[in-house]
């Protein structure tokens, strides 16, 4: 019957199980494609069919160099694929089933594969295969079991008391702290739960080793903590000790037994052992970890105390913390106070302290309760950290950000002028777009030349050398002066300079012909602040001159624009083989530093 004969409620519920139906596949198509597991489906000669991402993804391959080869290509022990192929066609399930497969790079993944064949009329159709990558374990059990040994030795030279049990009880090991502190040798694969003589409760209570913490810890599965016992010895001396039992189960979470630490409270070295480590990363701390009691007296003093405040634990500890606060900010310790005692931890904030010599510290200081065994607050800890480098880039930044905007400013003019002279002599709008372009990029040159140097500045050769590479032959380029390097005023005009007449230079000078020389020459005279900077451009053997154009933004810049900029003089002549062009400047305005090395 065709759909549009069927009765209209019929028409509808076969329209939705089509759209059910529709959702599913897609469902089932998500579910494979997206899924984080590797997935993929092999065809009965063992041809890859399809992968999702989770298996490509896991070994590697794109789906180009993965899907249509044959499945065995990737298993390094072909006796492991060939038991697997068998066992799926002869209608087995394999659930996992360890495996190693060779992933795109040559390294090998280990996994467990979960797979069952898809049967159609009594013949194998394909295979799903679920991949599970369990590399990372493979490694831990084999570390796991090369680290056996160690470990064992490891425990019988620690001095603290160890033993351990199986699930039921039995002691499967101890070592020799442990049988000095029971004073007996535990009898291994028979005693149980304790290696002490006798127990009793703090109470003087006879504690039966089957209702000890570790038959506790065995029997709930869990870490037993705080439950002090008393134990005699076959001497008949006692000792009160804390014991830490604590489960040990396998990698799918099974109790396998329990190993108990016992701590010898009479020994008070022990407990100070375990408070040492507690010391350690305190004492290593850079930053300066203070405790005081609730009247600010200072209760410990840390090395990066020490470093960042000038006084030595002995100084401080003892006297009141309020000998690190300046006088105009006394008034925080109170508050501080105030909310320690309510509980309150003090966030993070930033303060001014005084070191031992009197000079101040920005610190960045954060202040937390102290609390007793019982629970109360007894006192506060405080992590007080140097800030002054912080503070110091923060006040960078601003300069730099300063400098940057002066900078731009001074740019813009440029640029703006640039724009303005270069349009009085523009031959037509594509002239006038191309010179502006090329002294813009000049500009940016020499910028980068300061972006690279940190501002700090550049030496004429570097400059120059930067302008004239644009135009090549450089290498008729000759340079000789002391070293110079010049600030970032200078740079950014005397690189528009040197811009300008190399463009000359390749129009009309030596840059433009196979003959000539440029020699660029710079000195110093006069001493203190009266020294003066010479610099000469000097053009030789190159093509005749015929004249210097005069009102072009060249020679404005030459003229005006960059002697002016170092607060000096200049001028432009020529011969009939080249220009030269010199200026003269008070050599304050125009270096950051000069060295005595010829460049």
């Amino acid at each position: 019957m065709d759909v549009n004969e069927l009765p209209h409620a019929n028409v509808v519920a076969f329209h939705d199980s089509k759209s059910v139906k529709a959702d599913a596949d897609f469902d089932y198509q998500d579910f494979f494609e997206n899924g984080a597991l590797a997935l993929h489906l092999v065809s009965e000669d063992g041809v890859i069919l399809h992968a999702n991402k989770a298996e490509l993804d896991l070994l590697g391959y794109p789906a180009e160099q993965y899907i249509g080869r044959h499945i065995a290509e990737f298993y390094p022990d072909r006796e492991v694929i060939e038991d697997i192929l068998g066992r799926l066609t002869r209608g087995e399930k394999i659930t996992r089933y360890p495996a190693r497969l060779r992933a795109r790079d040559g390294s090998i993944k280990h996994v467990e594969i979960t797979s069952s064949g898809h049967f159609r009329n009594g013949k194998l159709i394909n295979t799903r295969c679920f991949t599970v990558d369990v590399s990372d374990l493979q490694r831990a059990r084999t570390e796991l079991k090369r680290r056996d040994n160690t470990h064992r030795q490891i425990l019988d030279s620690l001095p603290v008391a160890i033993y351990t049990t199986d699930q039921h009880g039995t002691i499967t090991y101890y070592n020799r702290a442990a049988a000095e502190l029971a004073g007996r040798e535990p009898e291994v694969g028979r005693d149980k739960w304790c290696v002490t003589f006798k127990l009793f409760t703090p109470d003087r209570e006879e504690l039966p080793h089957n209702e000890c913490p570790m038959a506790i810890a065995l029997k709930e599965n869990r870490p037993v903590r705080n439950k002090e016992a008393i134990a005699q010895r076959p001497d008949g001396t006692f000792f009160p000790f804390l014991p830490f039992p604590t489960p040990i189960r396998d990698e799918d979470g099974n109790l396998i037994g329990a190993v108990n630490m016992l701590l010898d409270l009479t020994d008070r070295h022990r407990a100070e052992e375990a408070r040492f480590h507690l010391s350690a990363i305190v004492e290593s701390s850079f930053d300066a970890i203070v405790s005081k009691d609730l009247n600010t007296i200072i209760k410990s003093w840390n090395h990066g105390a020490e470093r960042l405040f000038g006084y030595t634990a002995d100084e401080a500890i003892g006297r009141p913390v309020t000998m690190l606060i300046p006088a105009d900010r006394q008034d925080e310790e109170p508050r501080i106070l105030e909310r320690i005692r309510r509980g309150e931890s003090v966030e993070t904030y930033e303060t001014i302290r005084q070191r031992k010599d009197g000079s101040l510290v920005p610190v960045s200081l954060t202040v937390s309760p102290v609390h007793n065994a019982t629970g109360q607050i007894i006192g506060a800890s405080k992590i007080a950290r140097d800030i002054t480098s912080a503070k110091e880039n923060e006040h960078r930044i601003r300069m730099l950000m300063r400098e940057v905007n002066h900078r731009v400013k001074n740019q813009y003019s440029v640029i703006l002028s640039m724009i303005r002279e270069t349009n009085k002599r523009a031959e037509n709008p594509d002239v006038f777009e191309r010179q502006v372009r090329e002294r813009i990029m000049a500009l940016s040159r020499s910028h980068d030349l300061l972006v690279t140097g940190d501002w700090r500045g550049v030496t004429i050769f570097e400059l120059l050398l930067s302008q004239a590479k644009f135009f090549g032959n450089e290498e008729r380029i000759s340079m000789s002066g002391p070293s110079i390097i010049l600030s970032p005023n200078a740079v950014q005009y005397l690189g528009i300079a040197f811009h300008e007449l190399a463009t000359n230079s390749a129009k009309y000078g030596v840059l433009s012909a196979d003959d000539g020389q440029i020699s660029v020459t710079w000195k110093t005279t006069g001493s203190g602040n009266s020294r003066l900077f010479h610099l000469a451009w000097a053009e030789t053997d190159g093509p005749q001159v015929q004249t210097i154009g005069e009102g072009g933004f060249g020679t404005v810049v030459l003229k005006r624009v960059a002697p002016e900029a170092v607060g000096g003089k200049s001028s432009l002549e020529h011969d009939p083989h080249g220009i030269t062009w010199t200026l003269e400047a008070p050599l304050a305005n125009v270096e950051t530093s000069i060295g005595n090395e010829p460049t």
